[in-house]
């Protein structure tokens, strides 16, 4: 058996052939919910002709460098060649000043983040998350059994991870996605220090980092050199434009990467994601350019919508949350009947809806549909529903 796996090397000899098989069966038996999962139960049916801003996809697809390199791979495509994902591991702990054996290749950051879950957390040992936030984790903490959190965002919509401590002495796990998504804010890295030194023994901090290319944020990345209880995760569906290709990392300790893999079994990588990720990570222009491109195109955005009087969270990523201040689903749909197709509500902010920065063209369709919608123009009925009354009854949304 090859010892060139995207795993680390020491752990090998813990894993025979029929371990890898056995963990994998596991873990396919456990429910997992996805960022497409979660829009696809969203979204209205389409026409190719759409405009598609509800899954925080990066319009531009893969780089130029990454689409070369793919199509350079394509002939080799019938062999496993597990040695691009060590070639790709060994790229990216050199970027980072990482040892290789602190990090792990996961089809994108979903996996280590639904198995990281149900590594750390039981019936014993709470999840904690933000409220608005990613609502994947969740779902993995029920499968898991555990008691699930959700803690409001500070007033300036960073994770309050004081109250996170507060609300769970008996955490197994806090999740902290910064930039958040849904609301495209940062939480400071001093938040998390703080919430890393003051946790319960055992208990960890997985830091989602899906987007912080966007916004240049200092990682936290130097809290796991630090040998911290931290698992920070990082996905080339972003600001790389991998999104169908599925390729990311889990970094932590190799001692937590081992609690991960425990659960999550082993399986080849995908060649043709991990080419395009090691060209990705070499070009050096790809994410200074990407991200003013996705900045520039966002503020043009937030000003046409400061022009016209409406309300948001502004955003640092690439996606911010609308307020439509009616019943955000009644929105979604009458969007979707101009072929534009906008993201989810949160339960706990019901009237604001998810945006997708896209191209420049595509957020000026964006525009001439949502005024029509917001001004009455449209065919559709914005007609409150009966699930809307009841809220307005109980006092939950604005009349």
């Amino acid at each position: 058996m090859s010892r060139r796996f995207a795993l680390p090397s020491e752990s090998l000899s813990l894993f025979s052939r029929r371990s890898f098989l056995q963990l994998s069966a596991a873990a396919a038996a456990c429910p997992f919910v996805t960022e497409p999962m979660l829009a696809a139960a969203a979204r209205r049916p389409y026409s190719p002709d759409g405009v598609m801003i509800d899954s925080n996809e990066n319009p531009l697809g893969p780089s130029q460098l990454a689409r070369e390199a793919i199509t350079a791979i394509i002939p080799q495509g019938g062999r496993y060649l597990d040695n691009v994902t060590d070639d790709l591991i060994h790229t990216f702990a050199q970027l980072e000043g990482l040892s290789p054996d602190y990090v792990r290749v996961f089809p994108g950051s979903t996996p280590p983040l639904h198995f990281g879950v149900i590594a750390f957390t039981s019936p014993q040992k709470s999840y904690v998350t933000a409220d608005p936030g990613y609502e994947a984790g969740m779902h993995a903490a029920d499968a898991a059994g555990a008691r699930v959190i959700k803690v409001s965002l500070t007033k300036t919509y960073a994770h309050d991870v004081k109250a996170m401590l507060t609300a769970a002495p008996d955490a197994g796990l806090f999740y902290i996605c910064s930039p958040n998504n849904p609301t495209g804010t940062l939480t400071p890295h001093s938040d998390v220090e703080f919430l890393v030194e003051n946790k319960p023994k055992g208990s960890i901090v997985m830091v989602d980092e899906a987007y912080i290319h966007f916004c240049g944020a200092p990682s936290t990345l130097d809290l796991v050199k630090a040998g911290k209880d931290v698992v920070v995760l990082r996905t080339f569906s972003k600001t790389y434009g991998m999104a169908g290709l599925r390729c990311g990392f889990a970094i932590a300790r190799p001692d937590l990467l081992q609690r991960i893999t425990e659960h999550s079994g082993f399986n080849f990588m995908p060649v043709t994601a991990v080419v395009a990720a090691s060209a990705s990570l070499k070009d050096a222009n790809l994410v200074p350019e990407r991200r003013r491109i996705n900045a520039t195109t966002r503020q043009e955005t937030f000003q046409w919508l400061d022009r016209n009087g409406y309300s948001y969270i502004p955003s640092e990523s690439n996606c911010f949350l609308l307020d439509t201040k009616r019943p955000g689903k009644e929105v979604i749909d009458a969007m979707a009947q101009q072929k534009v197709f906008i993201g989810r509500i949160w339960p706990v902010m019901p009237t604001s809806v998810r945006i997708t920065v896209g191209t420049h063209d595509e957020m000026l369709q964006f525009q001439t549909a949502f005024q029509k919608v917001m001004r009455g123009t449209t065919a559709f009925s914005l007609q409150p529903n009966p699930d809307s009354r009841k809220l307005r009854r109980r006092g939950e949304l604005p009349s």
